[in-house]
Parts: structure tokens; sequence; C-alpha cells
């Protein structure tokens, strides 16, 4: 009966078992980030720190990815990868477990900036895997599937992930509105799920003997690798105008999600529970949509896919920005209802949906199969170049012009990012 629902028809057992591997392994990513999506509240809440560094705490996650390209030809030097996949798990996600020797007493974070850079430095190395693990994912999933099942099974893996991330993310917020201090033992059963997340995907049978590897310097082909960075966007254009439109994209979602996160704790003053309902409420219309845009993906234009999913963010940064001027609500076993909030869930699930395939592997429909790696790598380059600035400008134009105004900043760029990509298609590249 599911196998019929979810439209299951693998080509061989190698690719059922790759997709097992695949499921069991977004399983466990699930309960991850469902820990993780309340990062910047328990940074806030628990641990007070300062709305700039709540700024740096995104700002690490999405700035290592700078280093995509070179890392890229490490990864294609590596022989056993494997092996590195798994030296990666313990050095990223063993120190996840100082957070154990925080103090107990939550009063004793006001002003504790050793504690707060100490966090902030673990979730750096934490997030300095994902240069080498995101492509590698791509190129083992894409050589393991057909091209066709790609997108569908790829999409089931995604809904399985936000499914688990849901439930972990209300109870998570349950345990803290409880207990305050409960992330000093959530983080490090955390980094033992990491490490047996990373080991779980070194189970899907990859070969590598086909990846040419350079007979120059590491220098040599990291320098060689920029030029044909720069060479791929100037010569494919469509490729090029689907990076313009997500630089755009990039700023305005960098430059607000912190902001979001402040907005909600200080001026709506929301208590966990409540921002696990917003995220949750989110993440299950996004559980919705994905097999249909798992679908759509590989039929439409990624530049129009990328423009409606653009649109959804669009819609969910406005009527966040409208709650300052419509502040309505009924609160429901301790949870604020705001009314312009419930319609923002429903733009923020379908651009959840939608992000969750275009973010991960838009770029492969613009490449060959053995291109993969090397478009995403290039992918990822660019959302690191544009983290050096676009959080902590958020912040910056917060601290100057408000909440509104920062939002309304970040709804003009979503536009641009539209107009880049419907530009784009009537040139017909």
């Amino acid at each position: 009966m599911l196998k019929r629902i979810l439209n299951l028809s693998f080509e061989s057992l190698a690719e059922r078992n790759v997709y097992r591997l695949h499921m069991l392994y977004s399983i466990i990513d699930g309960i991850i980030l469902g820990v993780l999506a309340l990062n910047e509240f328990v940074f806030l809440k628990s641990l007070k720190g300062t709305s700039f560094q709540v700024g740096f705490l995104f700002q690490f996650s999405v700035i290592v990815l700078v280093s995509s390209v070179a890392l890229n030809e490490f990864v294609n030097r590596t022989k056993d990868k494997k092996k590195m996949i798994r030296i990666l798990a313990l050095a990223t996600r063993l120190p996840l477990m100082l957070i154990a020797f925080f103090p107990s007493d939550s009063n004793l974070m006001y002003g504790n900036t050793m504690c707060h850079w100490v966090f902030l430095s673990v979730f750096f190395i934490y997030f300095s895997a994902n240069p080498i693990i995101y492509p590698v994912i791509n190129q083992i999933l894409i050589k393991a599937y057909s091209r066709e099942n790609f997108g569908r099974y790829y999409s089931h893996a995604a809904s399985a992930n936000k499914f688990v991330m849901m439930i972990v993310t209300f109870a998570y917020g349950l345990l803290l509105d409880n207990y305050l201090n409960s992330y000093l033992f959530v983080f490090p059963i955390i980094s033992l799920l990491g490490i047996s997340a990373f080991f779980v995907l070194t189970k899907i049978p990859f070969s590598s003997e086909d990846i040419p590897i350079s007979s120059n310097s590491w220098y040599q082909s990291v320098k060689d690798s920029i030029k044909q960075m720069n060479f791929t966007l100037r010569t494919n254009k469509a490729f090029k105008d689907f990076e313009m439109g997500f630089m755009f994209y990039g700023f305005a979602f960098m430059g607000t999600v912190g902001v979001i996160a402040i907005y909600f704790d200080r001026a709506l003053e929301l208590n966990y529970s409540s921002v696990a309902f917003y995220k949750n409420s989110y993440n299950l219309i996004a559980i919705v949509l994905l097999p249909f845009l798992g679908k759509l993906i590989g039929r439409i234009d990624p530049r129009t896919f990328s423009m409606v999913t653009y649109a959804g963010l669009a819609g969910y940064v406005l009527f966040i920005g409208l709650t300052e001027f419509f502040p309505f609500y009924v609160e429901i076993w301790g949870i604020k209802l705001y009314f312009t909030l419930l319609i923002a869930v429903l733009s923020n699930g379908f651009f959840a949906a939608a992000m969750a395939l275009l973010w991960y592997i838009g770029s492969a429909y613009f490449c060959k199969t053995e291109e993969t790696a090397d478009y995403q790598a290039i992918h990822l380059t660019l959302t690191g170049l544009r983290s050096f600035f676009a959080p902590l400008i958020g912040i910056v134009l917060y601290e100057w012009f408000g909440f509104f105004a920062t939002f309304m900043i970040g709804f003009a760029m979503l536009l641009v990012a539209v107009g880049i990509n419907f530009w784009s298609l009537k040139q017909k590249r």
C-alpha cells in the first residue's frame, strides 16, 4: 500500500537499498535539525546572547560554504571517501559535548561572553562539515538513483526528514519551556546522532573511479577550479541567471532570519512552545507539498521553480512585518496565535518545501551527471560569499531602522530575485 502511494518503482535491488539508507540518514538528520531549529532562541533565551551574536550564529552556518570549491578539489582527490566522511563526523560532531559543561544556572549566562563564544565556535566547527558533505551527498545519490527517480526519491527522504524534524521541534520546545537549560544534555545526544548519521551515509555504495583527478598540485588545481567556476558562470547563461536570483534571495533570507528570531523573542514575546508551533506548522505544510514539488522540479525550468519559491518567502516576510501593525492574537494552551503569522506560515510552508529541493539539487539540472558536484560546489561557494555580509547587515538594518523596514528591504530583494529569473526565461537561455 505504502509502496503504491509513494510510487516506488526501483530499477534494481541496489537502488532500493540506497533508498532505505538514504531514508534512515534523513530521519536521523531530521532529529538533529529539529533541535537546531530552535538554536537561535536557545541562544537568546537560555544563554542570554546579544543581537549581533545571533547574527554570527547564523552567519557561521553558511560562511563556511565559501570554501566549497577548494574543498571540492580535496574531496575529488580523496580516494577513500568513506573514511574521510567518518573522520569528518568525529571531528565536527564531538565538540558539541563541550556544551554539557556550561553553567546549569541561566542567570550566570548574563554577560558570560566565554560561554557565548564557545557555543558559537562549537557550531562553527559543526557547520564546517557542510561544504564537504553536501556535494558528496549529491554525488552519491545522483549516481545511485536513476535520473528519472532522483527528484521523486529525494523528495520522499526530505518529507520524512521534515516530519521527524516537526515532532522533535515540538517536543524540544515543550522541554525547554519546562526546563530552560535542557539544551545541556540535548546537544551531547545530538553529537552522537550526528556521528551515526554520517556513518549511515557511508553504507551507500559509491565508486569514484570515474572522477578524473588532476595531476597538478592541490594549489594549482584549486586555482584552476576557480577559473573553471568563472568560465562556467560566463558560458552557462541559464545557470548564471539562476545564481544571480539566488544571490538576491540569499541576501533577503540571511538578512531577515536572525531579525525574525529577535522579533519573535523581543517584540512578540513568544515562548518556546509558540515558536515550535509556528515552525511545525510550516513544516507540516512542507511535508504535504514535497512529493508534488519533487515531481514538478524535474518537469519545469528550475528558474520557473525558483520564481514561485522566492514568492513563497516574500509572502512570509511580508506578513511577519504586518504583524507589527495588526498585533491581534488568541492564546490557546500557552501558545500565542497571531492571525497574520498564521497567514505567514502558509506561505512559508510552500517556500520550505520548494527550497528543500531547489537549494540542494536545483543546480543539478543545469549540467551533466558527472558535473553535479562541481556545480553544487559553485552554488555553495556563492552562498558562502554572501554570508560574509548578509546576516550582520540584517542586524545593522534592524538596529538602525527597526523591524518593519528590515523586513520590507528583504521583501524588495525577493521581488528582484523573481524578476531576474523572469527576465532570464524571456531570453530563452
